[in-house]
């Protein structure tokens, strides 16, 4: 049986819904055979989660997401196979952790203008020592009886057009890319639907190592459309479900969008290439 190999995914140390054991076990349950969690701006969860997926036989690909700005739009980069205690990268990631509180902070100021009773505490609480970010905003909503249910938060709130929406604050893809590779890792990027064509040529001209052409919000046409891009430039090709456990069809798509051997083996002699 060909191999299923998810190369997006995300824990409750970021945005998602589930602990890093949990992802991992559903994750068996769906099949998979290789997983990468690649939560914002955190690592946190890789250690714990490779050692409980090497008890089921699933082997761990360590990653990374990280937020970049391209002609004032947000784009985001994948980072795979990276050393995740190199030094460069514990800075980033302990200077970003503390912009996620700041930005936190601005976030809830703006709710309580709006008459929401909400606190940092509260939302601390909820997200423990993961990367604060909106989506534990949105749950610590629910809990306090803000609103309904997570998505209401984003939709109403907290959403990129929303009265209590705060930008985050990026590094340039540059920066982003050479802290991929003076890591040792990989860079790609994802979800490409969500950027116009010239923002792709850019990042392609910059240095990035491949695309991620199967995401859950690619149509086949454009699963083909990437692939066509990945070819032409001499890219890599990656992909994967985008878990993150609370939102719409997540749970239908883990072991649904992945990747095969063949791709995944194209990774790792690009990593024997640069090493040698």
């Amino acid at each position: 049986m060909p191999a299923k190999i998810d190369l997006h995914t995300h824990t409750n140390l970021s945005d998602g819904a589930l602990s890093p054991i949990e992802l991992i076990q559903k994750a068996y349950e769906r099949g998979l055979d290789i997983i990468s969690i690649t939560d914002h701006d955190s690592v946190n969860g890789i250690k714990e989660a490779t050692a409980y997926a090497r008890e089921l036989g699933i082997d761990v690909v360590t990653g990374l997401e990280i937020s970049t700005d391209l002609d004032d739009k947000e784009i985001h980069l994948l980072a795979y196979f990276i050393d995740i205690d190199h030094e460069e990268l514990q800075k980033y990631l302990s200077f970003f952790r503390d912009e996620r509180i700041h930005r936190a902070k601005r976030i809830i100021q703006k709710l309580r203008n709006l008459g929401l009773s909400i606190k940092l505490d509260d939302v601390l609480d909820r997200s423990k020592n993961s990367a604060v970010g909106r989506p534990h905003i949105a749950y610590t909503m629910v809990d306090l009886g803000i609103i309904q249910n997570y998505q209401q938060a984003f939709e109403k709130y907290i959403g990129d057009y929303g009265p209590a929406y705060e930008r985050k604050i990026h590094v340039s893809p540059q920066s982003a890319l050479k802290l991929i590779s003076d890591a040792g890792g990989l860079s790609f990027i994802a979800h490409p639907v969500y950027m116009k064509e010239n923002l792709l040529l850019s990042l392609i001209k910059a240095g990035v190592d491949g695309i991620e052409c199967i995401h859950p919000s690619h149509s086949e046409n454009q699963v083909q459309f990437y692939r066509g891009i990945v070819n032409q430039y001499c890219l890599l090709e990656s992909g994967g479900s985008d878990f993150h456990g609370g939102k719409k069809a997540d749970d239908e798509n883990l072991g649904k969008f992945f990747i095969g051997h063949n791709q995944l083996e194209a990774m790792r002699k690009m990593l024997r290439k640069n090493s040698a």
